[in-house]
């Protein structure tokens, strides 16, 4: 169980079987990351957990139960875009059948399912995300090809 107190939200790269799910952000003016692929996640609600933050957001933002089980993977990071904050970087694994219970939310432009190559090629993913998860794949990730 995660009991750090101190960090600001929580990112994840999900797969569903082998595929990552991944969201498009909005295309709104002052948006960070407008219009680029993310991963399920977001700022911490007060008293949460890492994990905690983590499954809620996933709950909002597609639908799906994340059960503390199904991570493979998580660390605390510097935040890229905050000096001298922190979050919570996980990587997550449910089945492929989680796919049909996908109920997307009112963020973002829509949802998609694609290999995590796929991801790491995309021009339009938020690059921080991609180096997190090239890291993790580059470090022995277990079976994500």
């Amino acid at each position: 169980m995660d009991d750090d107190t101190d960090f600001h939200g929580a990112k994840g790269a999900l797969f569903l079987g082998t595929r990552l799910l991944v969201t498009l952000r909005d295309d709104k003016p002052g948006l960070p990351h407008a219009a680029q692929w993310d991963f399920p996640g977001g700022g911490r609600d007060p008293d949460e957990t890492p994990f905690q933050t983590l499954a809620r957001e996933v709950r909002e933002e597609v639908g799906l139960v994340l059960p503390e089980a199904a991570v493979l993977w998580r660390a605390r990071l510097a935040d890229a875009f905050r000096p001298g904050r922190h979050l919570w970087f996980f990587v997550a694994r449910l089945p492929d059948a989680a796919a049909h219970d996908i109920a997307f939310g009112d963020e973002g432009q829509g949802w998609a399912l694609m290999p995590p190559a796929a991801f790491l090629a995309l021009p339009s993913a938020i690059g921080v995300l991609r180096d997190r998860l090239d890291a993790w794949m580059q470090a022995g990730a277990p079976t994500c090809n």
